[in-house]
């Protein structure tokens, strides 16, 4: 990777807050900062969770949603998005109408469709089902890469009976790649497909850890914004971004009593020393 130019990048993240760090906005913020960026967070839902459970969310509402998106890129450079989390499909709407303002930012979409949320009222959220349709119709197709896992391909594609044609089929929707993670498992490898139109599939084989954290696919989806960010070419950023991820999945702390928390900032030392460069 080339060295990354004496400009800092802003990067605009829209996802949710999570207050035990795991995933959200504070994933974003911390992989932003760990690869040389400056991250902006706009918040989709406060939520109550720790690292076991999602207990509770409250939506931001649309208006407020969209008051802060404009507001940092009417006032600072934003050199790509990121877009995470939402809960309605309002909120869907009022993100499309702003993306379609800033058609030139490279967009990558982590289509985060559901949350076990366990006391939470329905009235907060809008149901998967709604939720997906709406990223189907108004993101996917203003988004450059879209980066979810086996079970939320085959929740955008859903007349597909395999991951190839689930790959294939989020394709068509208008997405530049589709990044499918978990797409093989074995007790040694985890595998992630790489799509892209006209060409054929790519893979990406990992050792698979054995310890399970919860927030690998917001780092994954935010370390592959930070680095269009600081313009790398699409090809270069999703392979960085994955060898970025696992390094930080590997790194992984059990801070609480639940999951364990990807550490984004693995190349420091307990100290705080940075022990190498990112590149």
């Amino acid at each position: 990777m080339s060295e990354f130019s004496d400009r800092t990048p802003v990067v605009l993240s829209l996802s949710s807050h999570d207050p035990s760090g795991s995933t959200g906005i504070q994933a974003d913020i911390e992989t932003a900062v760990s690869l040389g960026a400056h991250c902006c967070a706009v918040v989709t839902a406060l939520c109550a969770r720790d690292t076991r459970q999602m207990v509770d969310l409250q939506p931001t509402p649309a208006n407020l949603l969209i008051e802060q998106t404009r507001a940092i890129l009417e006032d600072m450079p934003v050199a790509a998005i990121k877009l995470g989390y939402f809960c309605q499909v309002e909120q869907i709407e009022a993100v499309h109408s702003i993306l379609r303002d800033y058609h030139d930012l490279p967009v990558v979409l982590d289509p985060v469709a559901s949350l076990s949320i366990a006391n939470a009222s329905a009235d907060h959220f809008d149901d998967a089902e709604h939720l997906v349709d709406a990223m189907k119709s108004l993101l996917l197709p203003l988004a450059d890469v879209a980066t979810p896992d086996i079970v939320e391909a085959h929740q955008l594609s859903r007349q597909a009976d395999t991951v190839d044609a689930c790959g294939q089929e989020i394709l068509t929707l208008g997405c530049s790649a589709v990044l499918i993670t978990g797409a093989r498992r074995t007790a040694n490898d985890y595998e992630n497909r790489l799509y892209l139109p006209r060409q054929p599939m790519r893979s990406f084989c990992w050792p698979r850890l054995s310890v399970f954290s919860h927030g690998s696919g917001a780092t994954l989806s935010a370390s592959i914004c930070t680095y269009l960010a600081h313009g790398l070419l699409l090809s270069d950023a999703l392979e960085q971004g994955q060898q970025y991820t696992w390094q930080c999945l590997k790194a992984s702390r059990r801070l609480g009593m639940g999951h364990s928390i990807p550490n984004r900032l693995y190349w420091a030392d307990r100290n705080g020393k940075i022990q190498g460069r990112l590149h």
